[in-house]
C-alpha cells in the first residue's frame, strides 16, 4: 500500500485489502465502531475500498459494492458506499471528503447510474454537503429471516449527469453494503 506523508493535502490510495485489522487501525477495537448495532441488522462486506495514510497509520477509508435494487418495480442497479471512517483524532480535516469523492470517481466507471449509502440521522447533514440526497421513501432490505425496512437513513447519488431517483417502493435485494 502507498503510505502518504503528513501534508497538508494526502492522497488517496486504492486498498489492496481492508479487513477488521484495518478498520482497527482506524476506529479501535470498540465493540460497535459505527454505531449501528443496536439496528440488529447484517452487512455485506465492501468489495472495493479506498483509504488515506498518514506516517504509515490509515487514518481513513470508503468502500464501495455493486448492489441490486428494484425501485417502483424496475430493476435498478447501484454502487453503495459504506464503511466510511475518519479515524477521531483527524475529523473535521476533510478526509471523509476525500475518501468519499475518490470512492465516488471510481464507481461512476462501473457503470450503474445511482450511489447509495445508509447512516444514522447524525450524518445526514455531512453526506448532503457531499451531494447526496435522501430517499424519499422507506427502503427495504435483505436480512437472513427476511426483508425489513432499513432503520437507518437511505441517501442516493446520481453517478452520471442528468440520473434522477425513479418513483416507487425501494427494495435492496441484498443485505445491506
Amino acid at each position: 500500500m502507498i503510505d502518504n506523508q503528513s501534508s497538508a493535502s494526502p492522497s488517496v490510495v486504492r486498498l489492496t485489502r481492508y479487513t477488521a485489522t484495518e478498520q482497527s487501525e482506524i476506529l479501535g477495537d470498540g465493540a460497535d465502531p459505527f454505531g449501528v448495532a443496536d439496528a440488529g441488522l447484517s452487512w455485506l462486506p465492501k468489495e472495493e475500498h479506498f483509504g488515506i495514510r498518514r506516517n504509515g497509520r490509515l487514518v481513513a477509508h470508503a468502500g464501495l459494492l455493486r448492489v441490486p435494487l428494484s425501485v417502483g418495480g424496475t430493476a435498478t442497479p447501484a454502487v453503495g458506499l459504506g464503511g466510511v471512517a475518519v479515524a477521531p483524532d483527524l475529523r473535521g480535516h476533510g478526509l471523509a471528503r476525500l475518501v468519499v469523492t475518490a470512492a465516488l470517481a471510481h464507481a461512476r466507471t462501473l457503470g450503474p447510474r445511482h450511489g447509495l449509502l445508509f447512516c444514522r440521522p447524525p450524518l445526514v447533514a455531512l453526506y448532503q454537503r457531499l451531494g447526496w440526497r435522501t430517499v424519499p421513501v422507506d427502503v427495504r432490505v435483505e436480512q437472513p429471516a427476511g426483508p425489513v425496512v432499513m432503520p437507518l437513513r437511505t441517501m442516493w447519488t446520481p453517478l452520471h449527469d442528468g440520473a434522477t431517483w425513479p418513483a416507487g417502493p425501494v427494495r435492496l435485494l441484498s443485505l445491506p453494503m
